[in-house]
């Protein structure tokens, strides 16, 4: 099978398949008279099983690690490590939904803070933030602008503790 047949087999373009076979991630195929590349059909299974992978979010060197084992005839290898990856990714997922669930409360308490309809957004003074929204945005990295840190943090809003790939600083 040609690279375009096989790239349509698997779901990906060729130039995806051409990719992983220049990093050695694919196996070189064979070639024709012509020298066009050809593909088998364990081949297929090969990328195939690499492309989901990492539509599951494992990383391609573990990916093509995993795909060149079961490629191989290894098959043990990938049955052993596998669930320990698919364990990682889960802590890795369970990591950024805590991050994600911070800084939307750190949003919503923002947002609570400056549509407070009675407020007034006057310039502040000219050594700090521009204006009160900055210093309430400045302030809510900081665990909450002076106004609202009694009163949101009482009701947990607003958090100090950030995850560090959440921390912008």
């Amino acid at each position: 099978m040609r690279i375009g047949e096989l790239a349509r087999e698997v779901g990906v373009s060729t130039d995806t398949v051409r990719f992983y076979e220049r990093s050695g991630w694919l196996p070189p195929a064979s070639r024709r008279e012509n020298a066009y590349r050809d593909y088998g059909q364990e081949d297929v299974e090969h990328l195939r099983l690499l492309i989901d992978l990492r539509r599951l979010d494992v990383p391609l060197e573990d990916a093509a690690r995993i795909a060149g084992w079961c490629h191989s005839g290894h098959c043990g290898e990938s049955t052993a490590e596998l669930p320990r990856l698919i364990g990682a990714r889960r802590a890795d997922i369970a990591d950024r939904i805590a991050g994600l669930r911070i800084l939307d409360a750190r949003l919503a308490g923002l947002q609570t803070h400056l549509d407070r309809s009675s407020r007034d957004l006057p310039m502040v003074e000219v050594d700090g933030p521009c204006c009160e929204a900055a210093g309430a945005v400045a302030g809510s990295l900081k665990g909450g602008c002076t106004c609202c840190t009694s009163a949101v943090s009482s009701q947990g809003v607003l958090s100090s503790t950030v995850p560090a790939s959440m921390n912008p600083v």
